[in-house]
């Protein structure tokens, strides 16, 4: 049944793709690091050995490297890399909006806190390479690394779910929260 071919490769379909280099931003790869700058700041992305990444032109192409057994991480690299450049030249936002009688937001220097109907107000402090801006009951997360950019807005999420009677709580614009029907008042069993 083997036909002398004892490893099977599979490739990501995206590293057949290139990754374009947006006007603005700049790589550069020395030993396993990529360095990505922008408008917007700088990324540091380290691939490992099975992965070769070059530039040619106003693309990035990321290819098999010196192992070419494990393939699954070429994929992630080229997300990763691509998020990178759109990262520094545009920039990634989370737009959370609070719902809620009496649940509010403020900004006090570099903590946010959140009043959410609990005893005390919820206190976070926000990360050095990530924005919070606070408009009314919409809180508005920026930065240029869509990882934390995500994290930051999640755990800000986590702190009051939106609840499905009401939808009392945090959530992401345009997020749709599925309503549940509550109790009867006057129904009456036979």
């Amino acid at each position: 049944m083997n036909s002398g071919n004892t490893t099977n490769t599979i490739m990501s379909r995206l590293i057949k793709k290139p990754v374009a280099i947006e006007e603005g931003a700049s790589v550069t790869i020395d030993e396993g690091m990529l360095r990505v700058k922008g408008p917007k700041g700088e990324i540091t992305l380290p691939f490992p050995s099975e992965v070769a990444i070059e530039v040619e032109g106003n693309n990035l192409w990321v290819k098999a490297g010196s192992k070419v057994d494990d393939t699954a991480i070429h994929g992630t690299i080229w997300a990763l890399a691509r998020n990178a450049i759109e990262g520094v030249t545009k920039g990634f936002e989370k737009i959370l909006e609070i719902e809620g009688v009496g649940y509010r937001a403020v900004l006090e220097g570099k903590e946010l806190v959140l009043f959410l109907g609990y005893a005390l107000p919820v206190r976070m402090a926000i990360p050095d390479h990530v924005t919070v801006a606070v408009e009314k009951n919409t809180i508005k997360i920026s930065g240029i690394n869509k990882e934390e950019v995500g994290q930051v807005a999640a755990e800000i999420r986590a702190f009051k779910k939106p609840e499905p009677y009401k939808g009392k709580g945090i959530h992401y614009r345009g997020e749709v929260i599925r309503r549940k029907v509550g109790k009867k008042a006057g129904a009456t069993g036979s």
